[in-house]
């Protein structure tokens, strides 16, 4: 994991099992290393570290994971995947897995909705409205 920028993701004790939550979820996934203390893993391709850093601190919607979806059917499955067992859903396509780790569920294609200033607001305040969100409802808004 030389050489590239990676995030570090603090737990307390349960590193290894957040990781392989993790690489279930998402395809083209795998540990890649692991210690008592730290493990690595690629999300689909990325680099992730997590340590087990103890109570400390805990995670906040300051930092999120962004997932851009191609299809309604995808964004289904990140969304029930990711809030079960234990996770919250929030507003506008975010939600909390079980481990507090925050989520941006969202169409890949969101930029498109909001093409002008008009249909812009109408986008907003459908997406204000939603959990998890609707592809159609915003296509349509």
């Amino acid at each position: 994991m030389t050489g590239k920028i990676y995030p570090c993701l603090w737990f307390d004790g349960n590193a290894k099992e957040a990781a392989s939550f993790y690489c279930s979820v998402f395809k083209n996934s795998r540990i890649t290393s692991e210690s008592s203390i730290v493990v690595t893993f690629e999300l689909d391709g990325k680099n992730i570290m997590c340590l087990n850093g103890g109570p400390h601190f805990k995670f906040n919607e300051a930092v999120s994971f962004v997932i851009p979806c191609e299809d309604q059917a995808e964004i289904d499955y990140y969304w029930d995947s990711l809030t079960s067992d234990g996770g919250t859903e929030s507003r506008c396509g975010w939600l909390k897995d079980k481990y507090g780790l925050s989520w941006q569920v969202i169409p890949g294609n969101m930029a498109q909705f909001m093409t002008s200033p008009e249909r812009s607001a109408r986008v907003m305040e459908a997406l204000l409205k939603m959990n998890k969100l609707d592809i159609e409802i915003l296509q349509n808004a």
